[in-house]
């Protein structure tokens, strides 16, 4: 097969200068890059939107939400929640006269980038290049062509790596929930109609009882994550560990220096090297954000804990066919694939069996020792708010919370 002709060069470009000669693959996208900078649509904003949208959808439009399925949903949210609101103790806050937005996937990727954006900011951020002070790069150093071309594709990169991130969510969320991510509270809560309803008629299902369970699930979050210090420290570590990643090249070199230079021209081998999360979260991982991993865990242990046990506590005297439901679903959500766990890790929530367990362990410890209302001593104060230790030993917590403060 006779190779593609490399990408011109631009006016004004010495071959000479071209840090990727003799790599075509990399000088082509580098020379593309410069050509297409400045270009209208192609802002980090712009391009995380497309991508996202493609991804979500396929490339294939898609229809409105059904009006009676909207007007069905929004019966069952307010089912849920006065059912939520009486076994929490807490308000699920509300905007206006509707709880639920019945979206489609599309709408879902709009809202979740404007929900995301100061998450999504910070880590876009975190994960740039850093720049490189130490001169030109080694022309003997096989691995010195990721710097230059990593900093011209930075702008893209980040909105691809964005719209792949929300696009992922996006095909596969049920809500705005599936991961425990706060967001404004006195917005609708986002429903994907067509998502739920698709899960119902390929486990046969009825299809109110999964649209009532999932209002359930998305409003119990709701409530829970409106909870001024939940929320406060949810986000507090969400950012945390979000502006952790170490770009710092040295590691990137560590992590890839075993590998053949002669596979940086082949395309297949750089995808296999490129697209695996271990190699690239292994490399700029860094030892901040592996400290703050404890504290993150085990706040969203407790919060999905407790969602799972108002859940429960709802659906057992609410829907007959409850515990089939609660298995289809509760599998489907740790069933995530490489492309779900990639999302999870890069924001350092990783949503397995082992946490959600987690969760409820410390739940049905609490409700053994002191009944179910000691529960909502969590959200009397920010104190109140478990230690990881704490969540493996409920009776330390219980313990902790009764001593008077100094």
């Amino acid at each position: 097969m006779t190779p593609p002709p490399d990408f011109p060069l631009g006016p004004g470009e010495d071959p000479d200068d071209d840090p990727f000669r003799g790599v075509p693959l990399f000088g082509d996208l580098a020379r593309m890059l410069n050509q297409q900078m400045g270009r209208p649509g192609f802002g980090p904003r712009d391009t995380a939107r497309q991508f996202a949208v493609q991804v979500a959808t396929g490339g294939r439009s898609e229809p409105n939400v059904d009006p009676l399925v909207r007007i069905r949903l929004e019966e069952l949210a307010r089912v849920a929640e006065l059912h939520v609101t009486r076994v929490t103790g807490l308000g699920v806050p509300t905007a206006g006269i509707s709880l639920v937005e019945p979206v489609t996937r599309t709408r879902w990727v709009e809202r979740t980038l404007d929900d995301y954006r100061d998450l999504l900011d910070v880590l876009a951020s975190s994960l740039a290049t850093a720049p490189d002070d130490d001169g030109p790069p080694d022309p003997g150093d096989p691995l010195a062509m990721f710097g230059p071309l990593m900093e011209m594709m930075g702008p893209m990169m980040v909105g691809l790596a964005t719209g792949s991130m929300v696009g992922n969510l996006a095909r596969r969320s049920f809500g705005q929930y599936d991961l425990p991510i706060p967001r404004p509270t006195r917005e609708p809560v986002l429903v994907v109609a067509a998502t739920v309803d698709e899960f119902a008629a390929d486990w046969s299902l009825p299809a109110d009882d999964v649209r009532l369970w999932v209002c359930i699930h998305e409003l119990a979050h709701h409530a829970v994550l409106d909870v001024p210090h939940v929320r406060a420290r949810l986000t507090e570590l969400l950012t945390a560990y979000a502006s952790g990643f170490d770009p710092g090249a040295a590691d990137l070199s560590d992590r890839l220096g075993g590998i053949d230079p002669d596979q940086l021209g082949d395309p297949a081998a750089m995808a296999g090297l490129l697209g695996s999360p271990d190699v690239l979260l292994g490399a700029l991982r860094s030892p901040a954000q592996e400290a703050l991993l404890p504290d993150l865990e085990a706040a969203v242990a407790v919060v999905v804990g407790v969602v799972d046990h108002v859940m429960d506590t709802i659906g057992n005297g609410l829907l007959g066919d409850y515990a089939q439901l609660t298995e289809a679903l509760r599998r489907r959500r740790v069933e995530a694939s490489d492309a779900d766990r990639f999302v999870e890790r890069l924001l350092g929530l990783e949503m397995t069996q082992a946490t959600y367990e987690r969760g409820r362990r410390f739940v049905d410890g609490v409700a053994e020792r002191a009944g179910a209302e000691a529960i909502s001593r969590l959200w009397d104060e920010p104190r109140n708010l478990p230690t990881p230790a704490e969540v493996d030993a409920p009776g330390l917590w219980l313990a902790r919370i009764d001593l008077p403060l100094d």
